[in-house]
């Protein structure tokens, strides 16, 4: 009997499941949640220390509920570009930058002038999102910390080192975030000394792991604390829906893994480099070896029902449920409706951490049931508007697989596979990040030869969704009008986005 425990760190808390490896199955889960300030208008901050409690809490109960305190490794994955600002000893001088924080705008447009090749991985420019922009920030409006810093990292870095006392980096962040060749498995300080920041290369963490390697084995006494009697490895993780791509078996070149929860995160491997101007890519060797992997995504979806549930309507979980059931007893409930998912800027392709939100068509006649279901289709939209744009370039999707929150919408659900007009499998679990780290995990114990066998054998079975044809065709035409009007309103949503920022709030 092998056992490995995984960690799962999303936006708001984490899970931890003790995954049995001969038996293909999870056998244990269990939570804990931590907070998210926002102080201004675009900024997300939580307290790592935060992370590190609920890991600790959340991992002892899974391995209490597993029924035993023998586990062969542990592997982790987190948020992307949520960035912590550490001492050497791993004392955090600073709030962590979540990973939806846009305050670095100006710092991400920067990156744009920097003509490296490397650039050319991450699509030739930085996302507002990532390490490197959020570093560039702080070197500029908060240089007592930045200079302060002996550590610069993600959040699964910081994770690691509390497990393992070391500071190593995952080979799919590096390429993926922080500008990292992963072609030559090698920093560029070029990048970083044209973008101001020459120091940066120094303060991330030096040595850089592939995903499902072998890191180190677990510290002593985090073992203690989270009930484990055994000798522990600790893997290399990844970006949570990256490596959900392992437990989804979407490895493959043209397989799709699309998850839907706060945000949507589009993935997809291509066999070689190619075009993918507006999206984040192509990476080379993120995941697996001698595959290039493209992300797309948007910054809000299920955040955005859910402000509008709660914050707007006054609607308690129940009440949300009960609105999304009257949604969907009305056929074309939002017609002539349009709404513009962009609560929090557009991630791809428009790249563009300025536009806002808009709900378009109003009249005194419309409800908070029209507007809910506008608001699905404009997320669904984003999603279609995703695929067509990769199609426009050249990039054929095949195989789709969609998970996460989204599969406990059945509204938002099936929008979406209407917009995309695509059969998907629907994932029949709930926990691909927790999967793909356990498949890290038995990786990195030699129990498989690579990560695309050890995918194959432990991928979750899905079930097929169709779109309906009717449906589709609506989308295909609100498509057109979506982008259409998306470039219409850009500069007003600018301006608007600059008054917000000299506000400090919305």
């Amino acid at each position: 009997m092998t056992r490995v425990l995984s960690f799962d760190f999303g936006t708001g808390g984490v899970r931890a499941g003790v995954y049995d490896v001969g038996k293909k199955a999870m056998v244990a889960s269990a939570e804990a949640a931590y907070a998210t300030d926002f102080p201004r208008a675009g900024w997300a901050e939580q307290q790592p220390g935060d992370w590190w409690a609920a890991l600790l809490s959340a991992g002892a109960r899974a391995v209490s509920q597993s029924g035993s305190s023998e586990i062969a490794a542990i592997c982790v994955a987190t948020t992307a570009s949520t960035v912590a600002i550490c001492k050497d000893n791993g004392e955090p001088i600073h709030p962590a930058i979540l990973w939806m924080d846009c305050r670095a705008a100006e710092e991400a447009q920067a990156t744009q002038a920097v003509k490296h090749p490397v650039m050319a991985y991450s699509g030739g420019s930085d996302a507002v999102e990532w390490l490197v922009p959020k570093a560039m920030w702080l070197a500029r409006n908060k240089p007592e910390v930045y200079q302060q810093a002996d550590i610069i990292c993600e959040a699964l870095d910081f994770i690691n080192h509390g497990l393992t006392g070391l500071w190593v980096g995952s080979r799919m962040n590096a390429a993926c975030k922080w500008n990292y060749d992963s072609a030559r498995a090698e920093f560029v300080p070029e990048i970083y000394n044209e973008l101001g920041v020459p120091d940066l290369i120094d303060k991330l963490p030096q040595r850089i792991i592939p995903v499902g390697d072998a890191i180190a084995p677990l510290r002593d006494e985090v073992a203690r604390a989270l009930g484990i009697t055994s000798q522990v490895l600790v893997a290399q993780g990844g970006i949570d829906a990256h490596i959900g791509m392992l437990g989804a078996g979407t490895v493959a070149v043209g397989g799709m893994l699309i998850i839907g929860g706060t945000s949507v995160v589009h993935l997809t491997h291509l066999a070689g480099q190619g075009d993918v101007t507006g999206f984040w890519g192509p990476y080379p060797h993120a995941l697996v070896d001698d595959h290039w992997l493209v992300e797309a995504g948007q910054v809000s979806a299920g955040s955005i029902l859910n402000w509008l549930s709660g914050r707007i309507f006054g609607l308690d979980e129940a009440g949300h449920q009960a609105l999304i059931r009257e949604v969907m007893t009305s056929a074309d409930r939002s017609s002539g409706l349009l709404t513009l998912d962009y609560w929090m800027g557009n991630r791809t392709p428009y790249r563009d951490a300025n536009l806002r939100g808009a709900i378009l068509g109003l009249s005194l006649g419309h409800g908070r049931a029209d507007i809910y279901a506008s608001a699905v289709d404009s997320i669904a939209l984003g999603s279609a508007n995703v695929l067509a744009v990769l199609k426009e370039r050249g990039i054929e999707v095949g195989k789709i697989v969609m998970a996460g929150g989204i599969c406990k919408n059945p509204l938002w659900l099936q929008a979406t596979v209407d917009a995309i007009g695509r059969p998907v499998g629907v994932a029949r679990e709930d926990n691909l990040s927790l999967i793909g780290a356990a498949i890290c995990s038995a990786h990195a114990l030699g129990l498989f030869p690579d990560l695309i066998a050890a995918s194959q054998a432990c991928a979750v079975p899905t079930e097929e969704l169709l779109p309906d044809a009717a449906r589709s065709r609506r989308y295909d035409e609100a498509l057109e009008l979506y982008r259409d009007t998306t470039k219409a309103l850009t500069p007003a949503f600018h301006t608007l986005s600059q008054r917000q920022a000299q506000r400090g709030r919305p």
